[in-house]
């Protein structure tokens, strides 16, 4: 069931690259973002917590997460998880990456499957 729901999500955030749908909205709170990326919510907030990730906070001082949020944890999760790279190595590459997109380069055959076009370094 949940590799459904990711599947839908994934698809909603196809969606989005047309931007009708606003990026930067804060709309999932801990439990769904981390229920979408198949973590747990304590994962999220040691991202947090090493400054990966800013989610908005309401009033109440509860995190909220954007789909540009979660784009950036799934990019996070591609690189950790299919190319064993620790945080630190994270960091770099999608700093590099930002870099490369942003100088009109390809990303190296590798890295293609890391989609930083959205993402905001």
């Amino acid at each position: 069931m949940k590799v459904k729901s990711r599947d839908a999500f994934a698809t909603s955030v196809a969606a989005t690259h047309d931007g009708s749908i606003d990026l930067d909205k804060p709309i999932f709170t801990l439990s769904v973002a981390s229920e979408i990326l198949e973590v747990h919510p304590r994962t999220l907030m040691m991202y947090e917590h090493l400054s990966m990730i800013s989610p908005k906070r309401t009033v109440t001082n509860r995190r909220r997460y954007s789909r540009r949020d979660v784009m950036k944890l799934q990019a996070i999760q591609t690189l950790t998880r299919e190319h064993h790279v620790n945080l630190a190595g994270v960091r770099y590459i999608l700093a590099l990456l930002k870099r490369l997109q942003n100088a009109g380069v390809d990303a190296p055959e590798a890295l293609k499957s890391v989609d930083v076009t959205q993402l905001e370094l």
